[in-house]
């Protein structure tokens, strides 16, 4: 490839991974690219540089500008171990003579027989003491201290020290991945050849078997009334098999996603001065936002842009929106992945305001009412839920009119009784 350099104030364009090219520019010799990545860098700019400007200039070149050795390239994406993961229950399958079993808010954990793995591959430095009773041959479980401990799990399990604190934890195994034979016979080995004895820090998950349907709802009622997350049912006489299967499914009430954070958004009254709510993307594109199910501590620190959070919903509106999300926890091991990068960068490419969607419910009406605003424009959008609705678009002379009107708006839609959703 031949490179070049640009004359002073030239610019040049180049296509990233966004919708619009990245303009690079020399400014008295200083390089600069209008990518988040050379973006957000915490360096003097003349110390800044970026894949495009290397791709433009050559490695050398960048090398010698910015006088440091170029950052290397990313390491490569571990491999996590080989585990079966679930679907959801779609509500109507008849799992009959299917076995049950809480599902646990704790941390998946697979131990290969001599350490525990995460399902991204990462290692979780239990102390030797917490190890050395369990056996030489892998299990899949979870590290669970108790219902509604997710948070105190992860913090104790993904620290670095192998630390006196895993005395609260608990292995409960599930799963024997590498013994041959049907679901019922992995159980019966666990039971006889692992926990014959009493293991101090391991235990055995129940199963009950599912006679009819109704026993589903029941258990997953009982389970759910004593603050656990649903119940995983599995399919009897099932292989151990790797990756999504239907023959493990997850039952709840509320469904659950998982989305990319694109942006912390300001709180107002209580919460003004901290994060109010988090703009997230799915993966399918829909953006919305996520205001409801933080602690004081989770607003002040939230979770970091690009990173991936775990949230429960309702249902789905007809446009494909998530119903009144409720943040649950950051999906354990969540980095910003490439997936996740892409998505933040694509919308970093340009200033955007959100949706925010409004609904009113009571026995004659079911509405909805959205705002937005973009630079010197506010466009609302209204009708009845379900419908594509009406939309208006509203010009003013300066952003802060802008966002004054967006603000008085709200609270007219507030008094009135719509709740943001």
């Amino acid at each position: 490839m031949e490179f070049r350099n640009l004359q002073d104030n030239e610019t040049c364009e180049m296509q990233g991974s966004g919708r619009k090219p990245y303009v690079l520019k020399n400014t008295g010799g200083v390089y600069s690219c209008s990518c988040p990545a050379w973006r957000n860098q915490s360096l003097p700019i003349e110390k800044r540089t970026c894949k495009h400007l290397r791709k433009l200039r050559g490695e050398e070149a960048e090398t010698e500008r910015i006088g440091t050795v170029l950052p290397k390239a990313k390491k490569e994406k571990k491999t996590g171990p080989p585990i079966l993961l679930a679907h959801s229950w779609d509500g109507e399958q008849d799992l009959t003579y299917w076995w049950l079993s809480e599902k646990l808010d704790g941390v998946r954990a697979y131990w290969d027989g001599e350490k525990f793995l995460s399902r991204q591959g990462n290692e979780y430095l239990a102390p030797e003491w917490f190890t050395h009773s369990l056996p030489n041959t892998p299990l899949d479980g979870e590290l669970w201290i108790d219902r509604g401990e997710f948070q105190r799990t992860v913090s104790i399990v993904r620290r670095q020290d192998r630390n006196d604190l895993w005395q609260e934890v608990r292995f409960v195994v599930f799963d024997a991945p590498e013994r041959e034979g049907t679901f019922e016979e992995r159980q019966a080995y666990l039971k006889v050849y692992v926990f014959e004895k009493d293991l101090p820090f391991a235990k055995l998950l129940p199963q009950y078997l599912c006679v009819e349907n109704e026993d589903l709802l029941t258990y997953l009622q009982e389970v759910e009334n004593l603050g656990g997350e649903g119940v995983m049912a599995r399919e009897p006489k099932s292989l151990y098999t790797h990756g999504r299967s239907t023959t493990l499914l997850k039952v709840k009430t509320f469904h659950d996603d998982e989305a990319f954070v694109l942006e912390h958004l300001p709180g107002k009254g209580r919460h003004k001065g901290r994060m109010g709510a988090l703009f997230v993307q799915l993966q399918n594109g829909t953006k919305f936002s996520v205001g409801s199910g933080f602690k004081d501590l989770e607003r002040e620190d939230p979770p970091a842009v690009g990173s991936v959070i775990t949230f429960r919903y309702q249902e789905l509106t007809d446009g494909g929106v998530p119903r009144f999300p409720t943040f649950l926890r950051v999906r354990e091991d969540s980095g910003l992945t490439a997936e996740a990068e892409e998505a933040v960068q694509s919308y970093q490419e340009v200033p955007q305001n959100p949706v925010q969607r409004f609904e009113y419910e009571d026995e004659k009406s079911h509405k909805f009412w959205e705002i937005s605003q973009t630079g010197l424009e506010v466009t609302t959008r209204y009708g009845r839920i379900g419908s594509k609705g009406q939309e208006k678009i509203k010009s003013f002379p300066t952003e802060e009119k802008a966002e004054n009107f967006v603000a008085s708006s709200i609270i007219k839609k507030e008094k009135k009784g719509y709740l943001e959703t």
